[in-house]
């Protein structure tokens, strides 16, 4: 079994310093988190807990309080001898917990080779930053979870902590510095975690795929959960109307509490989300690193991505999606609880319908028992709820003709034998498709996207125009479980193919950005941009550069051979989007490999981008690879946008395809015909790069 290590540090006392002055929940939220895991942990194995805390000075001396806490002070030195002590005392496979609570700082940097001259790095502010001492730099913190990570240690960090800085709003206390700049003091260049050419060359080795938004490179070897992002703040409240706590922390535990087992991080985060910014709508958390690792554990399950509720209203409820995220006017959701399995319908603890579209919110009414079918609201509609998409509009069925052959000897011929089996062969097929939300069958002279028929070898064989090859394993028309198979692949067929055909390259957005393919060796652009042809195992860069004033959220999805849609991580970065900042460029090394099998000689490949001024999750379009079957993590992925939307007259193309490329419906209501007509306002752009990429012979 393995052991629980807790670091908590809570900083409330401040010595005094022209930046940072004294906050108030700051130890109540360490008090908290550990009687949590005194009470939540003790049954499987007992956390050992190192405290950090500086309380507010009250009648006794602040050295009395600390003699009668029994702690040490959260001092620059004090920190780092903890997290060191930790690292040396625990085994591989052990769990380590690290929550500060406190302020978070930017400070002039000191790693100008890093950082580059007149930049900052970001940290956390220990209590005795007075004078001339010290920060913990993200530097420094990027070595210690590195030695942590190295020996196979399960980390997770939590900040509840800002490090733009800020003043007083409202009844919330900024947890950063006074006047919201940077300490642009001259501090001490020297470091107690390491010397200088270790921080250096760690930092360059965490952050060369890396996305820097927060504090921390986003590694996949920990959990980071951050307060808020980079240009943010961080808000303390009296939440219960008594005592304040920091909004991060008192919402993780009121989660933890309400929910006590079997929550994924991401599920924590999309909670915590809706519930800070139903209070202060300008605090986005950020979850960065292992989102899939259950709370306090090492077990990975899969993600359940949806949308989230982020404000009630009197019969309404406010949703995190909108135009951007393909939301429309008559779209409904289903509400779930938290760590609920969106597949099961039975779970379901409200139906809502869009009315009303922002941007990237939106605003729906909560439907009565009768028009949702949910027979009774049996929980608290709050913010934090998920809320997933209940269909597929008519005009993103695919059409699918069943085909009987002649008899024959030529290839597109059967013999006798198999003739005279393959119209109850289909039959099954036609049975299959019933309920489909992707597939409709046509008879006749319409046009279909797709035909299956029965091959020479008995089996069942799928055409678009041509026979399309490499779908294994061959599925035999004597099977009884094959004819289900050939409707899974056609569905996965319609998915991939309709979001590859997306199109809006002429948008305005074109002229903000630049995107091309770089030579791996002198990083150039390639000389064909038009006819690109690779050999197996070539390697080159994807290049993009934002030349707007904007920032712009990006995703670059590659459309694989194997009619697989997987997603290039940007800057290591593995986000439903990456923020691309104004005039930021990202270089993304890529390697392009001929896929297993005797009919890949040369394979078509195409890297799609997707930008948009708004938040957009293009994780929903992911897929599989056409012949393993979809498990669950990818069911579960696109279960957020499973059944129900009644299409608005003249919805964007990206707005419809969002809202549909994931839908696998059983039983789909009828549903008002939507028409293609280009919304104007919908600020998104879509590039194609096509490569051709040819096995070494």
């Amino acid at each position: 079994m393995s052991n629980f290590y807790a670091l908590l540090i809570g900083i409330d006392y401040y010595q005094p310093n022209p930046y940072y002055k004294s906050l108030q929940g700051c130890v109540r939220d360490i008090d908290k988190v550990a009687d949590y895991l005194k009470r939540s942990l003790q049954s499987s194995t007992k956390p050992i807990i190192t405290r950090l805390t500086s309380p507010l000075p009250n009648t006794n001396s602040l050295a009395d309080v600390r003699a009668e806490r029994q702690e040490k002070f959260p001092t620059y030195q004090n920190i780092i001898d903890a997290f060191q002590q930790i690292t040396e005392t625990a085994q591989t496979q052990d769990l380590v917990y690290i929550h500060y609570s406190g302020h978070g700082g930017r400070v002039k940097t000191i790693f100008p080779e890093l950082k580059g001259e007149g930049q900052f790095d970001e940290g956390l502010v220990p209590m005795d930053v007075s004078g001339d001492g010290y920060y913990l730099r993200d530097v420094e913190i990027a070595t210690l979870l590195k030695r942590m990570t190295d020996p196979g240690l399960v980390v997770t960090v939590i900040f509840d902590s800002c490090h733009s800085g800020g003043a007083t709003r409202n009844d919330g206390e900024i947890r950063g510095s006074r006047d919201g700049k940077p300490d642009t003091k001259d501090r001490p260049k020297d470091s107690a975690v390491a010397d200088r050419d270790e921080l250096v060359k760690n930092w360059q080795t965490v952050t060369q795929n890396s996305k820097k938004e927060s504090w921390l490179p986003n590694h996949r070897e920990y959990v980071f959960l951050g307060a808020c992002r980079s240009s943010e703040f961080a808000y303390e409240s009296a939440f219960d109307g008594k005592d304040r706590n920091g909004a991060l922390t008192y919402w993780m535990l009121d989660t933890l509490n309400a929910i006590p087992s079997g929550l994924t991080y991401q599920a924590l985060y999309d909670r915590v989300k809706g519930q800070i910014q139903s209070k202060f709508p300008n605090q986005l958390p950020m979850l960065l690193g292992e989102g899939d690792r259950l709370v306090f554990g090492s077990e990975i399950k899969p993600v359940q991505y949806s949308l989230t509720v982020i404000n009630v209203k009197p019969g309404q409820v406010v949703l995190d999606g909108g135009l951007a995220q393909g939301v429309n006017r008559g779209t409904r959701f289903a509400l779930y609880s938290v760590g609920s399995d969106f597949t099961d319908r039975q779970k379901r603890i409200a139906v809502v319908e869009i009315t009303e579209l922002q941007a990237s919110t939106s605003t729906a009414k909560i439907l009565s028992a009768e028009e949702s079918g949910v027979l009774a609201i049996v929980e608290k509609i709050e913010p934090g709820l998920p809320a997933v998409m209940e269909s597929a509009p008519v005009d993103f069925k695919h059409r699918v003709r069943l085909h009987l052959k002649e008899v024959g000897d030529k290839e597109e011929q059967l013999p006798q034998e198999l003739a005279d089996k393959q119209a109850v062969a289909l039959e099954k097929v036609r049975q299959a498709m019933q309920g489909s939300g992707w597939l409709m069958e046509v008879k006749g002279d319409e046009e279909g996207h797709y035909q299956v028929a029965v091959g020479r070898k008995g089996e069942y064989e799928i055409s678009s125009g041509t026979p399309i090859k490499n779908l294994t394993p061959a599925l035999s028309s004597d099977d009884a479980e094959s004819p289900t198979q050939v409707v899974k692949r056609l569905v996965h067929l319609a998915k991939y193919q309709t979001a590859q055909i997306l199109d809006n390259s002429a948008s305005e957005l074109k002229k903000a950005i630049e995107y091309e393919l770089l030579d791996a060796e002198t990083k150039q652009p390639l000389p064909d941009k038009n006819n690109i042809s690779l050999k197996s195992g070539d390697r080159v860069y994807v290049r993009l550069k934002n030349v707007s004033s904007q920032p712009l959220n990006v995703a670059i999805l590659d459309f694989e051979p194997t009619w697989e849609v997987s997603q290039i991580p940007i800057q290591g970065d593995k986000g439903a989007f990456y923020s691309l900042q104004p005039q930021e460029e990202t270089l993304t090394r890529l390697r392009f490999q001929i896929p297993d099998g005797v009919n890949y000689h040369q394979a078509k490949e195409t890297l799609k981008l997707f930008v948009t001024r708004g938040i957009a999750n293009f994780q929903w379009l992911l897929l599989p690879s056409l012949d393993k079957e979809a498990d669950s993590e990818y069911r579960t992925m696109r279960s957020s946008l499973n059944a129900g939307l009644k299409a608005e007259e003249n919805p964007s193309p990206l707005s419809r395809l969002l809202s549909t490329i994931g839908a696998d419906v059983d039983n789909p209501p009828p549903l008002k015909r939507a028409y293609y007509d280009p919304d104007p306002n919908a600020e998104w752009l879509t590039q194609s790069i096509l490569l051709t990429v040819k096995r070494d012979s």
